[in-house]
């Protein structure tokens, strides 16, 4: 356990700070030292906007800050003339200007060279990655990407992506995910091989930890099996997620793999219950304690 009075590597996911009692949350999120680091795993909210201005508060606190975009910062809601311009920017434009925006205010992105965190349980070089999903995680039954989300419509569990993320100029998510998984592996691939990491995305890397939701075909926008290995192959410490707003970890081959969301309000009060206390005041997870 990280002694007190020592640095932490913390993180944090799925803030949605649209809804006031989360923003009040996030605005609470303090370093208990000032060599505290903190991720950021994605879903802060919907607004390019709002997403920088919680990044740069908590930026100006924390001695590092890393983001990776979860689902609901590449979602385009506005589609009419008295939208915002930046509002309405959709696919790859969207992500590209958070990335610009998150370097304005210092805050580092899956497109920045990765810092090493040097910090109690270090070295270890800590990856915010961006790689979404492909409909690979299929449900029980499935046998093609077709057939799981053709069950999933049939079970009427639809993730709002399919509305709301649009892949341009991808022609679908899935070719984006690909994308997006080739040019990651290469940079991993790069790394220094005596260095561990710490792997950072917004979406699982592997299917255990879907494998406790209560609808089993949402599983198809969490993930792809085209990293299901990156936890050994990339040497990984721990590997940190967020995205199914169930705080757990789950160990996979030895490795952990923490899910550090908050969640809507409806969630985190449930969580309060099962731990005994206002689940809120355990937020940032501390992600690398000593070794």
């Amino acid at each position: 356990m990280t002694a007190v009075g020592e640095p932490r590597l913390l993180a944090v996911s799925d803030l949605h700070v649209r809804h006031a009692e989360n923003a009040d949350i996030a605005a609470g999120l303090h370093p208990a030292h000032p060599g505290d680091w903190l991720i950021v795993a994605g879903d802060v909210d919907e607004r390019i906007e709002s997403v920088v201005a919680t990044l740069a508060v908590l930026r100006e606190r924390f001695a590092q800050v890393l983001w990776t975009p979860g689902n609901h910062e590449l979602w385009t809601r506005a589609k009419n003339a008295r939208a915002d311009a930046v509002e309405q920017l959709a696919g790859v434009a969207r992500y590209d200007e958070l990335v610009r925006r998150c370097r304005e205010v210092g805050v580092l992105t899956p497109e920045d060279a990765w810092p090493v965190w040097d910090g109690p349980g270090g070295p270890a070089v800590v990856a915010s990655l961006f790689v979404p999903y492909d409909y690979s995680f299929l449900p029980a039954g499935t046998t093609t990407s077709e057939e799981g989300l053709a069950a999933a419509y049939a079970a009427g569990v639809v993730c709002t992506d399919e509305y709301l993320l649009h892949p341009a100029p991808y022609a679908t998510r899935a070719e984006w995910s690909a994308a997006r998984v080739a040019s990651t592996a290469a940079r991993l691939d790069a790394l220094d091989p005596d260095l561990p990491t710490v792997l950072v995305n917004h979406w699982p890397l592997v299917r255990e930890p879907c494998d406790v939701l209560w609808y089993p075909e949402f599983a198809l926008w969490c993930g792809t099996t085209a990293t299901a290995d990156w936890h050994r192959r990339y040497r990984a410490r721990v590997v940190v997620h967020g995205h199914l707003h169930i705080p757990r970890t789950v160990t996979v081959d030895g490795v952990p793999f923490v899910e550090v969301s908050l969640g809507y309000p409806r969630e985190w009060r449930r969580h309060s219950e099962r731990v005994g206390g206002h689940f809120p005041d355990l937020l940032p997870y501390t992600v690398l304690p000593a070794s």
